[in-house]
């Protein structure tokens, strides 16, 4: 494991292979060890650079403090790639980490070459509606704030359990593995944090914004919200290039990540 000093933070990252540098970004309750299954495959075209976004793994946050915010984690991954050479950077997200990238590229393209978004997480404003006959979604934050009161009263399994079940549907707890349950337990402070961060959601414009060369990819079998906002993206997004699996995208499966190793 490795750091960067950025705003003030050591961010942690791995670093695996030659080529052009790829920094990938993990989702809500990961970290750098959410690449783990693809960090071989991708390292035989590339410098896969992984990071752990401020105050998850290594690190143990006591969720205290008022910097645990998107708008500071863009900035995070902003300056960290500002330290990667030689750039542009590729860079991928996976869920929260998607967003975070999307931000990246939308306010500095000229630090991305190619930008891959896997589900990126977020809400959709007014001038980005659902397509007719989409169904309708709950925010993802309603079951972050329920997580977060069972949290707060001890019930730290049932605070996961009841926010993986919100995107990977009823009994999907059960039959996760007991390394990534604990990947997940290490990071389940951060809920916390998510409550007040203020994240914007995505409009028509910041789509239209993105010039970058963009690959979305999406899980055949995801619900929820994140079934649908990389798909609405896509679609005015200048160019991109999209794919869907037959398995969900979110909870890093490792069929989703022999995916994510094809681009």
């Amino acid at each position: 494991m490795q750091t960067f000093r950025v705003n003030g933070y050591d961010m942690a990252y791995l670093e695996v292979g030659e080529g052009p540098p790829l920094v990938c970004v993990h989702g809500t309750l990961g970290d750098f060890r959410t690449w783990y299954s693809v960090l071989g495959p991708l390292s035989k075209t590339h410098r896969v650079i992984s990071v752990s976004l401020r105050h998850f793994f290594p690190e143990h946050w006591n969720g205290t403090g008022d910097d645990y915010k998107m708008a500071q984690h863009v900035a995070d991954v902003t300056a960290f790639i500002e330290q990667v050479k030689p750039a542009p950077v590729d860079l991928m997200g996976h869920s929260r980490g998607g967003h975070i990238a999307f931000r990246v590229a939308q306010a500095r393209p000229e630090l991305v070459r190619k930008l891959v978004l896997a589900e990126p997480g977020g809400d959709l404003d007014a001038t980005l509606p659902l397509p007719e006959g989409t169904p309708a979604h709950p925010p993802l934050a309603a079951r972050t704030i329920r997580s977060v009161e069972m949290l707060r009263a001890g019930d730290i399994e049932g605070a996961l359990q009841n926010f993986f079940e919100g995107i990977e549907g009823d009994g999907s707890w059960r039959r996760v593995p007991a390394a990534a349950k604990q990947q997940l337990r290490d990071n389940v402070i951060t809920f916390l944090g998510q409550i007040n961060e203020q994240r914007k959601p995505y409009t028509r414009a910041d789509a239209l914004a993105i010039k970058t060369p963009t690959l979305l990819i999406g899980g055949g079998a995801t619900t929820g919200s994140l079934s649908s906002i990389w798909r609405v993206l896509a679609a005015h997004i200048e160019a991109p290039r999209r794919r869907s699996s037959r398995t969900p995208a979110t909870g890093c499966s490792n069929r989703r990540r022999r995916r994510l190793a094809m681009w």
